[in-house]
């Protein structure tokens, strides 16, 4: 592999991790293509990390994800399942396999009539020499159902497996429980199918780090994640698995058998996730985790709507970009594993995120200015539905800041000028991060990185910024100019939290006063009463890891 990139090898697993995947993969490809003439230095993150190259049986060279995607029959939309790319599928199997070949033909999907302008090569060249897709139309965004209907990349024909078992639309043949998805990668054909993936990706990496799965956990996905990091972790012993648990918006309680299956889903997939993984974080804008509703997290400058997964996805993809930086980092990047060993001690498999999207910089303005605004609140939107963060213990934190200008790392005041705080007189902007967070936690386990980098938002990313961001997502000191946002500033953070004592406490409570025999279907698709007794056990166990008196050291 170029460049001797430690190579990380994606699973997404399940229709809402098929959006964020979608956009995340989006985000990727905007920043692969930069301008000429382009400021900050190039290739602070390695894509190779993340990207396999090939060649199609035409010679022509590609640059795919490398990825492993499972969802449900009718979730692909008009998308093929062995992409587009590879236009012979039949020769490229015979490649690999010698025996007999069975076709299984499909009715095709109908493309998105909504979609069509988007999804057609008609697009805009920007000032900066980039051609740009259309954005979505306003009052569009609706009737994005799947995520395919957005995804702009070429996937590889290995990375899709459609489970046919199971409906994506429609309430019939539903994957609603985890012993369902459990059961999926117990049965040899699925088994065998994801294993032969495995084989294939991980046996083309020089240096394998680890594997990072994005899980919906509030349907039978868990289950079907809970299986994939067992066989992860038993098959790949030593290599990093980061799992994100992936939660949709807001829910109603009009529809009492879907909340407790979230619920159960939710539960069963942090414990077992949790004792097969480095790390698990659980990602959401809704305000918990239990049956109670709250209401979606709030950013100050986005204009979202917390029903719509298209754009729910679009904010926990930016949040991931970020939060993952450390182990995609061209020069001395952090591992996978050295990254969970860091928040992970004592037991706490499971972190929390959060992110300042984005982050907010008046142009002319310091870094240090900015901090000081901050004052003593947390300064990112909590992302893994655990309630109101203030008040809480951090026992570990790493902390990613990137897509400010260099000019604007550190204090530019006048020689001889009383500085306003200490951070001004830090003499890089590294500096200044690492201050600032140690002012906020004192003797907190804490990592930093400061990235010249931004994220990408140009479409298909959803447009959910308000009027006062300037086109590089800077907050404007004048009238609005009217310009699109294509990049921003964003500031993320995963962290080992006290907040993890009461969120798990209390989805344990509310699984203990459920009457399991009015929801037997649950158990009926593979778990048992014994099951839940020892995730029960397990949930108190996590939770009481995180207490608010455990030392550093503990």
């Amino acid at each position: 592999m170029a460049g001797g990139a430690r190579e990380v090898l994606t699973l997404q697993l399940g229709h809402f991790a098929g959006f964020v995947g979608a956009h995340w993969w989006n985000q990727q490809d905007a920043a692969l293509y930069r301008p000429t003439d382009a400021k900050e230095p190039p290739g602070e993150l390695c894509p190779d990390v993340l990207y396999r190259t090939g060649r199609t049986l035409h010679g022509q060279e590609t640059y795919t994800p490398r990825l492993i995607l499972m969802d449900l029959k009718g979730s692909l939309s008009s998308l093929k399942q062995e992409g587009g790319l590879y236009r012979d599928k039949h020769l490229d199997a015979a490649i690999a396999w010698q025996g007999k070949l069975t076709t299984h033909k499909e009715e095709l999907y109908p493309k998105n009539p909504y979609l069509q302008d988007f999804l057609s090569a008609e697009g805009v060249l920007n000032s900066d020499g980039i051609w740009r897709v259309k954005s979505i139309p306003n009052g569009k965004e609706g009737s994005i159902r799947v995520w395919s209907d957005f995804l702009r990349v070429h996937l590889h024909p290995r990375s899709i497996c459609m489970i046919q078992k199971y409906n994506h639309d429609g309430e019939a043949g539903r994957l609603e429980a985890f012993g369902q998805g459990e059961s999926i990668l117990k049965e040899p054909r699925y088994l065998e199918e994801l294993e032969d993936r495995l084989h294939f990706y991980v046996e083309e990496c020089d240096y394998l780090q680890g594997f990072q799965i994005l899980c919906d956990l509030h349907n039978g996905f868990s289950g079907v994640g809970a299986k994939a990091t067992e066989l992860l972790k038993d098959e790949y012993s030593g290599r990093g698995i980061i799992t994100w648990g992936l939660l949709p918006g807001p829910y109603s309680l009009r529809e009492p058998q879907k909340d407790i299956y979230r619920l159960l889903n939710t539960a069963f997939g942090l414990v077992h996730l949790s004792a097969h993984s480095s790390l698990v974080c659980p990602l959401s804008l809704g305000g918990s985790l239990g049956l109670r509703p709250e209401p979606p997290v709030h950013f100050p400058h986005l204009r979202y709507d917390a029903t719509l997964p298209f754009h729910c996805s679009a904010i926990l993809a930016t949040a991931l970009d970020t939060v993952t930086v450390p182990y995609r980092l061209r020069s001395s990047p952090v591992s996978m594993v050295h990254l969970a060993d860091m928040l992970n001690f004592s037991g706490k498999k499971v972190v929390t995120a959060g992110a300042t999207i984005p982050f907010p910089l008046v142009p002319n303005q310091s870094l240090p200015d900015t901090l000081v605004q901050l004052g003593g609140a947390t300064p990112w939107t909590p992302l893994s539905a655990c309630g109101d963060p203030s008040g809480i213990r951090c026992f570990a934190q790493s902390v990613v800041l990137r897509g400010l200008d260099k000019a604007c790392h550190t204090s530019q005041l006048t020689p001889g000028t009383p500085l306003p705080s200490p951070l001004h007189a830090c003499t890089t902007g590294e500096e200044v991060l690492a201050q600032y967070l140690q002012q906020q936690q004192p003797s907190v386990r804490s990592s930093s990185h400061l990235l010249l980098t931004p994220c990408k938002v140009v479409p298909p990313y959803p447009y959910l910024f308000s009027s006062s961001l300037s086109q590089q997502g800077l907050l404007l000191d004048g009238p609005p100019t009217g310009a699109a946002v294509e990049s921003i500033p964003v500031l993320g953070a995963l962290c080992s939290s006290s907040s993890l004592n009461k969120t798990l406490g209390d989805l344990a409570k509310e699984l203990t006063k459920l009457n399991l025999r009015r929801w037997a279907s649950f158990l009926d698709a593979g778990v048992e009463q014994d099951d839940l007794e020892e995730v029960l056990q397990e949930l108190c166990s996590l939770a009481q890891c995180y207490q608010g008196g455990d030392s550093l050291m503990g």
